[in-house]
């Protein structure tokens, strides 16, 4: 059986006041072409299908579209909510969902209705199982334990861990139960796979990922899962293993959610998986359907950054970028010098940011001076020092830091 591993869709994010619908179009495109190109059998989207609990009507178009393209190209869908996902929404089409293949798992519900089983593609009409899941999406904390008053944060940290480690094991032993009837049944042995929508110990995350136990189970360990031949994982935006093993990923998301992605080749997993176990997995690079770009530096290198940039883009698809100034991010008038750089080039410019020193000011020295000793120009002037800035640099941030003093005394007077 071959599976299609992804997650992390978020459907009708809204990023910087931008939409990803043309994005997420092309990539439900790709997403076809790769399924007949490699014969899969199911796609699995491991949690966070939409970006919001309400997500707007294009994006509830685009996810009908998808069922309805892999329904009728005889491909399963196992959807799993994750933390950004609204469990009624998911739910109120699911019922119907199932008549076109697609399983939709909103929530963590009694462990054996969380188990599917996943058919082989339906060449001839007729399909039998290809493998047994273990269906898990995110798992809020009120779905599997119940806190007693007087416990301490570090208390409810290992309850929680406990009890999602033993929500996991009761879902297998259902699954695995059913895993051996069918496999009776059809003469072969059932894969038996499961999924995941959360944080593991050791994953590498990135600014888009929101913290999804905070205060509570910051990364689920990798040995408290249960001996499946296939983890499918989804939460984590970076393609990765964990703990350096071939049977459990993270697929990350599939378009790039924030600046600091941009430079991720993002990708799917081709699973492929039979009676004999795990073949080795094949990444499938998706094409990057709109350019990110982060750029730091001074106006003057900026400048020639943008024009770089803009030979790869055009003004029907113009690249968007983030950028961060270094040197010349005192000035006043910063946004609007960045957007003229921008003007007649196929760029946008979704943020600005002005980069700062991280050095804390040490205005004491060996000869005792305090503060209640210096003026503020003193006190700038110390705090300049501590730079290394050019001349011209330096002169013209006191002669601004001046003029900022000048005009306070002014209003006060």
């Amino acid at each position: 059986m071959r599976l299609l591993h992804t997650s992390d869709w978020h459907l009708g994010q809204n990023f910087m006041g931008k939409s990803r619908h043309a994005e997420h179009q092309a990539l439900i495109d790709w997403l076809m072409a790769r399924t007949e190109e490699h014969a899969v059998d199911a796609v699995l989207i491991a949690g966070d299908i939409f970006d919001t609990g309400a997500p707007p009507s294009y994006a509830r178009e685009l996810y009908s579209q998808l069922v309805v393209r892999l329904h009728e190209a005889g491909v399963a869908l196992l959807l799993l909510g994750g933390n950004h996902d609204s469990v009624a929404t998911l739910r109120e089409s699911s019922a119907l969902l199932e008549y076109l293949s697609a399983h939709v798992v909103p929530s963590a519900q009694a462990p054996d209705s969380q188990v599917r089983v996943l058919p082989t593609r339906r060449r001839d009409g007729a399909a039998e199982p290809g493998c047994v899941v273990c269906a898990i999406p995110f798992i809020r904390a009120r779905d599997v334990m119940q806190t007693e008053f007087g416990q301490s944060a570090e208390d409810k940290q290992q309850l929680l861990l406990r009890s999602i480690q033993g929500y996991y094991q009761a879902v297998y032993e259902a699954a695995d139960t059913l895993r051996e009837k069918l496999s009776a049944e059809i003469g072969r042995k059932l894969p038996l796979i499961a999924t995941g929508h959360l944080t593991t110990v050791g994953a590498s995350a990135t600014e888009s990922v929101r913290e999804i136990y905070v205060g509570a189970l910051d990364a689920f360990p990798t040995a408290a899962f249960p001996p499946v031949d296939y983890l499918a994982l989804g939460h984590i935006h970076r393609p990765q293993k964990v703990a350096g093993l071939e049977h459990i990923r993270y697929s990350g998301s599939p378009i790039a959610l924030s600046f600091d992605e941009a430079s991720q080749q993002k990708e799917m997993l081709l699973v492929e998986i039979d009676e004999s176990g795990l073949h080795p997995i094949t990444p499938l690079p998706v094409p990057a359907f709109q350019k990110l770009v982060a750029l730091r530096g001074n106006l003057k290198s900026l400048a020639e950054d943008f024009r770089r940039v803009a030979q790869d883009a055009t003004h029907e698809r113009p690249a968007w970028l983030e950028v961060t100034v270094a040197e010349d991010d005192y000035l006043s008038d910063l946004p609007a010098r960045i957007q003229a750089m921008a003007e007649d080039l196929p760029v946008e410019v979704l943020r600005i940011r002005r980069e700062r020193g991280n050095a804390q000011a040490q205005l004491s020295d060996e000869s005792g001076v305090t503060l209640d000793e210096l003026d503020p120009h003193d006190v700038f002037a110390r705090r300049l020092e501590q730079e290394e800035l050019a001349d011209d640099l330096r002169a013209a941030l006191t002669e601004r830091y001046r003029a900022i003093v000048a005009s306070t005394a002014e209003d006060a007077a």
